[in-house]
């Protein structure tokens, strides 16, 4: 998921000049993060004044947002109706007036695309009153579809996008892609949508409602996809709510857990698994959960860390409760497994529904040492909502989308950026 994107940085040289006359590479690189962001945001980020923000992307000096909202201004400016998508410059928080597309419904995820491009993954079924359901890839110069890209779910939404600079995975709750049968997992060429005939792991036998990828998360290097969904199997092997792919073999690796076998939700949602991020260096990744209102056994209510090996029945080498409360959204960098959500407290795992031994109050994000897993000391706190649903990493900071106005105490609606001391 996101180590993807520095992976795209990596890989991807060419030079995109917008109209505006911004200069933009493609995707900026996570940076060394040699300690954490700071508490106080900035004050240049634009404000989504309705709904929610459920993604964020930043491709060189352009910073993409989608979610589910029509209204969105300056900081200190004009407000703006932009439906479900936008963008501004990182920086100054201008909106770039030249990127409007018309996008039918809620946008989940953004991607980087080659040429200038963003690819658009989310609920929606048209962009600028033309069919496009689930996915599209959107010019930066003008916001317009890519005709060269020709992909569209058959049936469901996309959930969550992964690139490698070339390939595309899309992940979510449908049937097909572009008439090849998927079931909620797919990967197309990233320039033309293709869908990749090579690539078909097999889920099976949802634990609740229907097969669905939840979310997914690629490996910096691009050869390990983790994905999350209602599965109990994948290619004929156990694998309850979690797997890992092998990209190259596009099977099913013997990397496993029981650790998500427990139940933990309530007739409201199918699976409670949510956001999952690599480490920089690809050597392990978290994963994040939420849950139904009530405290159960196992990794309910969580964020914990796994390491990136074949090894089967893996445990965790830590895991970090908050009590009670759900989370949604994870970002790892060198220093910090930063966590969104709806959490009162952290180092929770005595509390049910209160404070218990040794917790500590982080209202609606928090960050995790990446070798003990307890929580750091940075609180900033938030306004916490639904919960904060969308968490980017960059060479000078961290990005949060969320669906509240509070952010560090000050008004940062629905969107903020922390820089780095």
């Amino acid at each position: 998921m996101k180590p993807s994107r520095s992976f795209v940085a990596l890989t991807m040289s060419t030079m995109l000049l917008l109209p505006v006359g911004i200069a933009v590479t493609a995707p900026a690189a996570h940076a060394a993060h040699r300690g954490v962001v700071g508490e106080q945001p900035v004050q240049w980020t634009p404000h989504v004044l309705d709904g929610t923000v459920k993604d964020i992307l930043r491709i060189g000096n352009t910073v993409l947002v989608g979610g589910e909202f029509t209204r969105v201004a300056e900081a200190g400016g004009d407000e703006h109706t932009l439906r479900n998508l936008f963008a501004f410059e990182h920086g100054t928080g201008r909106i770039i007036r030249d990127f409007e597309p018309d996008v039918s419904a809620m946008v989940t995820s953004l991607a980087p695309g080659p040429d200038g491009s963003v690819v658009v993954g989310g609920r929606f079924t048209a962009v600028d009153g033309k069919p496009s359901r689930g996915l599209a890839r959107l010019s930066l110069s003008d916001g317009g579809p890519v005709r060269e890209f020709g992909a569209v779910l058959d049936d469901g939404a996309t959930n969550r996008l992964a690139t490698d600079g070339a390939r595309l995975y899309v992940g979510g709750n449908f049937t097909g892609v572009s008439g090849a049968e998927r079931t909620g997992l797919a990967r197309l060429d990233l320039r033309t949508g293709e869908v990749d005939r090579n690539f078909a792991p097999r889920l099976a036998e949802p634990r609740r409602g229907s097969l669905r990828v939840q979310e997914l998360a690629l490996s910096p290097d691009g050869r390990r996809l983790a994905i999350n969904g209602t599965f109990t199997k994948v290619d004929d092997k156990n694998r309850y709510q979690i797997a890992m792919i092998d990209t190259a073999e596009a099977f099913v690796t013997p990397w496993s857990t029981s650790a998500y076998e427990a139940p933990c939700d309530y007739e409201r949602i199918h699976t409670y698994m949510r956001q999952m991020a690599f480490s920089p260096d690809g050597s392990y990744f978290a994963v994040v959960t939420g849950g139904g209102p009530k405290v159960k056994p196992g990794l309910c209510k969580s964020t914990s860390r796994f390491e990136n090996t074949d090894k089967a029945d893996s445990q965790p080498t830590w895991s970090n409760k908050t009590g009670g409360d759900s989370l949604y959204s994870v970002e790892v960098t060198e220093s910090a497994v930063y966590v969104g959500g709806h959490q009162r407290w952290m180092d929770n795992e005595k509390g049910e529904l209160n404070p218990g031994p040794g917790s500590v109050e982080r209202e609606g994000i928090g960050a995790v040492d990446p070798r003990t897993g307890r929580a750091l000391a940075w609180n900033p706190g938030r306004a916490r909502g639904h919960g904060a649903e969308a968490l980017h990493a960059t060479s000078d900071g961290l990005y949060v989308g969320s669906d509240t106005e509070r952010l560090a105490g000050e008004y940062h609606a629905r969107l903020g950026m922390f820089p780095l001391a």
